[in-house]
């Protein structure tokens, strides 16, 4: 494949993945005004934090989701796996042996960040097709 076709593929992926996070987030400014409206409205809404819990940390989970479609890091990544494991401990705490392991993979993926990730790769954008910013192309450098 020549290097023009692969950078046209580049930029509509990228294109793609911009407009996936802007639907994604259009959704839950939604959710959050939907939510916002039955504080107001329904009676004894707040009698059910479980409820309330699952609902606001939802959309927390899908806003870290979209910044990490956004700006792909391997920082990011973790994020959003941590947020998504601390809510499953917060909203389903009934089980002590799901808590547990729950809590070690929190631990695992904080390892991960300290001790596996370089400093240098967590701000680095990895969602370029494999080029870091101001690389150029084989073969464009020649020209």
């Amino acid at each position: 494949m020549n290097q023009k076709a692969r950078k046209f593929f580049s930029i509509a992926i990228h294109i793609l993945e911009y407009a996936v996070a802007a639907l994604t987030l259009g959704v839950l400014v939604y959710l959050i005004g939907c939510e916002v409206y039955r504080m107001f409205t329904v009676d004894c809404y707040f009698a059910s934090t479980d409820t309330y819990l699952k609902n606001i940390l939802t959309v927390v989970v899908g806003l870290e989701f979209v910044r990490m479609l956004i700006n792909l890091t391997p920082g990011n990544i973790l994020e959003v796996l941590i947020v998504a494991l601390a809510r499953q401990v917060l909203i389903n705490s009934g089980d002590t042996w799901g808590d547990l392991i729950c809590i070690a993979c929190i631990v695992g993926l904080f390892a991960v960040r300290r001790f596996l990730i370089k400093k240098e790769e967590l701000g680095r954008e990895l969602s370029f097709d494999g080029f870091e910013e101001g690389e150029q192309l084989k073969g464009e450098e020649n020209q």
